[in-house]
């Protein structure tokens, strides 16, 4: 078995709790500016002070209602500012936080909240009471519950205000790193979501030791700032808010997809973090639009594409020569300049999670000004295990461990874990905690992966997902499945042929880049199925589907595959909240045409 192990750079205390910053920051540099908050049209810094003043309140609140040290307290709302000051209010009070996707269903949101136990919820709108109502309807006991958008903060705030100073102090004080933190429930591609039990020194220990270690330089520059715009429930979002709040780098939130470009160009971040599906839309909206600009501007941008990719790869291998130096130069003027401006003109590095981003889009990125560096983790690990660092950063890995952090692959290929930031276990789920951290402490990511001499990790697929055909060929489906969803028009795509003669793949098409397409190609007036069976979108994914076959072996190459006429997403109840497939879900409902495939 191949380990490697980084030590800890930041031993943090055990006394502490993720709440103490907040009012540590406040009184000691009350002014500095934590958040800025979009009223309106316009940002709004919110300073240290004020932030404290807010949760406190918030806290006090809780405190008044009843809620005792311990108690969980569901969250359930989009990304926004509300959502920040809550999950910090609910740690002051000395409670659990128990986030819920806004997405969920009443099905999903019965589960969460009967199995953790939540005796309140802080909602966002109207409409997720309603879902928590329907949830509950047959319950006989009902969590208390505050709506954001109706005025609930302000009633919490209200109604704790003759709670002391000192009794929220004492809270505050009496939580320590082994208490429980939050219950973060797995988004679960399969069967009932599981609850991670995180403490206070798992999310600390984590945040502090990649904000002073592997990510230090992304979070010391002048004039720091990040946008957050995926699901704070989500639990790698949910500790980049932590380091932002440690780090004191602005925050700015994004609650709705569509306002993340605007947001973007007003409100000019130094930092992003994303998953590989946000790069994809952003290189392919660049793309769509050169193309529909003119042959001319297409050739230029593809031609900018393969500079910038060259330039990568030779920087990370000895350095760019002369000639390739200029030509990254003129293009940086004619295009990279421009997609920099498109996200404010500030973005220098993101941070990528949750599944593979593709080498060709790395190298992109980093050609044009904008470095990705690609992690790796699960919710048990408190997100991230591994990551890449500024100045190493070593495309096509996940990275390193970051300090505290040792990792291993064992003999079958599985990826272990073992540090500090690693979970106590499922909520109410011996058994399945002792599936999956072993008797020498070993936690079991289920994901398979190779650690070279330096230490960086690769992943190659999950354990549970590996394809065997009926030749006996083992196949990693995640690679193609990058590659295939790498092209412009392609939303999804997932690789079959398990106990099959070969391997296939369904395909779907990604609505935004067709219209694009559409009017591009003077077909505005077909239908989606139509636009599905069009013999030039056929011949695009066979290209991109021959592109990834040329990385592979024969027996794992894709030999046929289907365009299906509806794309997986999470109302269809085929993508999770972090925008996994659920290929199980997949299989059931599109089982007709996978039989055609094979037929």
């Amino acid at each position: 078995m191949r380990e490697y192990s980084v030590p800890v750079l930041v031993d943090v205390p055990l006394s502490a709790n993720c709440a103490d910053i907040v009012f540590e920051r406040g009184e000691q540099a009350p002014g500095t500016v934590l958040i800025s908050r979009k009223i309106g049209d316009s940002w709004t810094p919110v300073t240290a002070a004020e932030f404290r003043d807010q949760v406190a309140g918030v806290a006090k609140g809780l405190i008044d209602a009843g809620v005792e040290p311990g108690d969980r307290v569901a969250l359930m709302s989009r990304t926004r500012y509300e959502w920040t000051v809550v999950d910090y209010a609910i740690w002051a009070a000395g409670a659990v936080s128990v986030p819920i996707y806004e997405t969920s269903s009443p099905d999903q949101v019965h589960w969460i909240l009967t199995d953790s136990g939540a005796e309140v919820v802080v909602v966002e709108s109207e409409a997720h009471e309603r879902t928590v109502v329907q949830a509950m309807e047959e319950e006989a006991g009902k969590p208390a519950l505050w709506c954001i958008d109706a005025g609930g903060l302000s009633e919490l705030t209200a109604s704790g205000a003759d709670v002391a100073d000192e009794t929220l102090k004492e809270r505050r004080l009496a939580r320590g790193g082994l208490d429980l933190a939050t219950l973060i429930y797995t988004s679960g591609t399969t069967g009932r979501p599981k609850g991670c039990r995180l403490t206070h020194d798992n999310l600390l220990f984590t945040a502090r030791n990649v904000a002073r270690g592997p990510l230090e330089e992304l979070f010391e520059v002048e004039g720091r700032a990040a946008l957050l715009f995926l699901p704070l429930a989500h639990s790698l979002a949910r500790i980049i808010e932590i380091v932002l709040i440690e780090t004191a780098t602005v925050i700015a939130h994004t609650p709705n997809m569509k306002n993340v470009a605007p947001d973007l160009q007003e409100f000019k971040p130094t930092f992003l973090l994303g998953v590989p599906r946000v790069f994809e839309k952003v290189y392919n909206a660049a793309e769509q639009k050169a193309s529909a600009s003119g042959s001319l501007t297409g050739k230029i941008f593809h031609r900018a594409v393969d500079v910038a990719v060259a330039w990568s790869r030779a920087e990370s291998s000895g350095g760019a020569g002369a000639g390739l130096r200029l030509q990254r130069a003129l293009f940086d003027r004619l295009v990279y300049a421009k997609l920099r401006a498109a996200t404010g003109g500030s973005l220098t590095a993101a941070v990528c999670g949750g599944s593979a981003l593709g080498e060709r889009l790395s190298h992109f990125f980093k050609g044009a000004g904008i470095e990705i560096f690609e992690g790796y983790g699960l919710t048990e690990t408190s997100a991230p295990s591994a990551v890449n660092i500024p100045g190493a950063n070593k495309i096509g890995t996940v990275g390193k461990p970051f300090p505290g952090v040792t990792l291993a692959v064992a003999d079958d290929g599985e990826v272990l874990v073992k540090g500090r930031h690693v979970f106590d276990g499922y909520w109410n789920n011996p058994e399945a905690t002792a599936e999956a951290i072993d008797e020498d402490g070993w936690f079991h990511t289920g994901d398979v992966g190779s650690l070279d001499a330096d230490g960086y990790l690769r992943i190659t697929g999950r354990k549970k997902e590996i394809i065997v055909t009926a030749g006996g060929k083992n196949v990693a489906p995640a690679p193609m499945e990058d590659r295939i969803r790498a092209h412009p028009l392609v939303s999804q795509a997932m690789v079959l042929g398990d106990d099959r003669p070969f391997i296939a793949a369904l395909v779907t098409l990604d609505p935004d880049a067709l219209e694009q397409w559409k009017q591009a190609n003077g077909k505005a007036g077909l239908s989606h199925a139509e636009v599905c069976a069009d013999p030039a979108v056929v011949a695009a994914v066979q290209k991109a589907v021959d592109e990834g076959n040329i990385l592979v072996s024969k027996p794992e190459q894709v030999k046929k595959f289907v365009i299906l006429e509806t794309d997986f997403t999470e109302e269809s109840g085929h993508l999770t909240p972090s925008l996994k497939v659920k290929r199980n879900v997949v299989l059931r409902d599109f089982a007709k045409d996978i039989e055609a495939l094979y037929g």
